[in-house]
C-alpha cells in the first residue's frame, strides 16, 4: 500500500484531498494542516519555505510517505522548489492556479484569477502566466485579484465573512474588466476556495465558469505513484486517513466531517497534534 502525505497551510488542502480520495481509493493518506501558522499567502517566503520543510520532514521520518503532495498555492509557490532539492528521492506534487485550463475553456478571453496575496506575487505565478498567454489559442487576458483574509475566514468557518470578501473582491476584480468582453471563466488560486464555491458561483452568475485544480493535481498523483494493481474498494472510503494538525484539531475534525466523504471520515479516521 502506498502512502500519499497531503499539506495545506489549513483545511483548504481538504479539496485536494476529497480529489485524491476519489482518484487513489488503494492509497492510504496522512493530511496536516498547518493551522497555527495560517495563512500561509500572508507569510513571508522564509516562513513558507521553514513551514513547508518542517512538515515535509515530519511525514517522510514519522509517516514514511511514498509521495507529497503541497496542497497550498502559496507554499507550491515559495516552496516547492527547496523542497525538491532537500528530499530528491521524494516524489512531489504542487498544486498551481489552473490558468492553462481556464485559458482553453474561456469564450472571451478574458479570465478572472482569485489568489492570495505571496501566490500572486511570486515568481513561479509570473513564468506561469507568461507562458499561458504565450502559447494560448487566443489572446488571453488575466485579471488577478488578491484575496487578503479570504482564506482565514474559511479556515475558521466564518460565512458572514466569507461571503462578504467574496462580494468585495469580485466586485474588485470586475472593476478592472473590459465592458465589451467581460471575465467568463474564473480561476479558484487558492485550495480553501472551492469551498466558497457556491458563494462565488452565485455572486459571478451562471455565466462565468469556475476552476479549481483538486482532479488535476489527483490525476497527477495517480501518474507519478506509477503502474500498480488497484484495489476494488468502495469510493466513498479510504485504505487508511490520519488528520493532524498544528491548531486545533476540532477544527480540522468539523472541516473533513463538512467537505470529506462521510465514510472516508467514519471509517478511518485517525485525528492527532503534530509536534
Amino acid at each position: 500500500m502506498k502512502t500519499i502525505g497531503v499539506f495545506d497551510s489549513g483545511v483548504g488542502g481538504l479539496s485536494v484531498l476529497r480529489a485524491l480520495l476519489a482518484e487513489i481509493p488503494e492509497a492510504a493518506f496522512v493530511y496536516v494542516a498547518d493551522s497555527a501558522y495560517a495563512p500561509y499567502g500572508e507569510r513571508s517566503a522564509q516562513a513558507v519555505i521553514e513551514r513547508s520543510r518542517r512538515i515535509a520532514d515530519h511525514l517522510v521520518q514519522q509517516h514514511a510517505i511514498d509521495v507529497l503532495v503541497v496542497a497550498c498555492n502559496t507554499a507550491t509557490a515559495l516552496a516547492i522548489d527547496d523542497l525538491r532539492r532537500a528530499c530528491p528521492h521524494l516524489p512531489i506534487v504542487g498544486v498551481e492556479p489552473a490558468l492553462k485550463t481556464a485559458a482553453t475553456i474561456s469564450r472571451s478571453g478574458h479570465v478572472g484569477v482569485l489568489a492570495t496575496r505571496g501566490t500572486l506575487d511570486s515568481e513561479r505565478f509570473a513564468q506561469l502566466r507568461s507562458r499561458v498567454e504565450a502559447t494560448a489559442a487566443q489572446p488571453i487576458h488575466f485579471i488577478c485579484q488578491p484575496c487578503d483574509g479570504l482564506a482565514d475566514a474559511i479556515e475558521r468557518g466564518d460565512t458572514s465573512t466569507t461571503r462578504l470578501l467574496c462580494q468585495h473582491y469580485t466586485q474588485a476584480m470586475r472593476a478592472h474588466e473590459d465592458p465589451s468582453h467581460r471575465i467568463d471563466t474564473l480561476v479558484l488560486g487558492c485550495t480553501h476556495y472551492p469551498f466558497a464555491a457556491e458563494v462565488l458561483s452565485q455572486l459571478c452568475g451562471s455565466g462565468v465558469s469556475l476552476v479549481e485544480t483538486g482532479t488535476p493535481v489527483a490525476r497527477r498523483t495517480r501518474a507519478v505513484l506509477g503502474p500498480g494493481t488497484a484495489i476494488q474498494r468502495d469510493p466513498g472510503a479510504s485504505a487508511g486517513l490520519q488528520l493532524l494538525s498544528t491548531g486545533s484539531p476540532a477544527a480540522l475534525t468539523d472541516a473533513a466531517q463538512r467537505w470529506l466523504p462521510a465514510r472516508a471520515v467514519a471509517s478511518s479516521l485517525v485525528l492527532e497534534p503534530l509536534p
